[in-house]
């Protein structure tokens, strides 16, 4: 029993440590608002953002995908600008990003791309997906470092460090 205990502690302790300076908050505040906004949005304006814009993509079950979207965007945004669970909630993150890059901006690439009609091309591609690419980027960021030492995961890890080395 101490030793699944100890499994769990450490497996938890390994998800919230971070080395990294106080100044990830800057990344983890744009990332999490980004995300949390948009996800907050499909709600909002469903037609523009939510299942009208996933069905314009050909994106599949659209009526249930973009919700489900939506409160992921939310959950997680809200977990990294709190730097709660970051490198957790990060992973889910990547997987949007990735996502709405293949599914609606790489197709601008060669053109026909059902969110961007007229537009090919490198360049179009390249203005279409700078806001994927910054969150992809700023989200690879915070599963590699961490949420930083201005962070729940931080004041989590400390605690843990405290009451390991108290324990007889």
């Amino acid at each position: 029993m101490t030793a699944l205990l100890t499994s769990t502690a450490s497996w938890r302790s390994r998800l919230v440590h971070t080395d990294a300076p106080g100044e990830v908050i800057l990344v983890r505040l744009y990332v999490g608002a980004v995300f949390a906004s948009e996800g907050v949005l499909k709600f909002l304006r469903p037609d523009a953002l939510g299942a009208g814009r996933f069905d314009r993509a050909g994106i599949p079950a659209p009526g249930f995908l973009a919700p489900l979207d939506g409160v992921l965007e939310i959950a997680c945004g809200l977990l990294i600008l709190a730097g709660l669970a970051t490198r957790l909630a990060a992973v889910p993150m990547v997987v949007d990003m990735l996502g709405a890059l293949a599914l609606t901006k790489l197709p601008i690439l060669w053109g026909g791309a059902p969110l961007f009609p007229g537009e090919s091309g490198w360049w179009d591609f390249t203005h279409a997906s700078r806001t994927d690419l910054a969150q992809l980027c700023g989200t690879l960021f915070l599963l590699a470092v961490g949420a930083g030492a201005w962070s729940l995961d931080a004041y989590l890890s400390r605690h843990s460090r405290l009451e390991a080395a108290t324990r007889p």
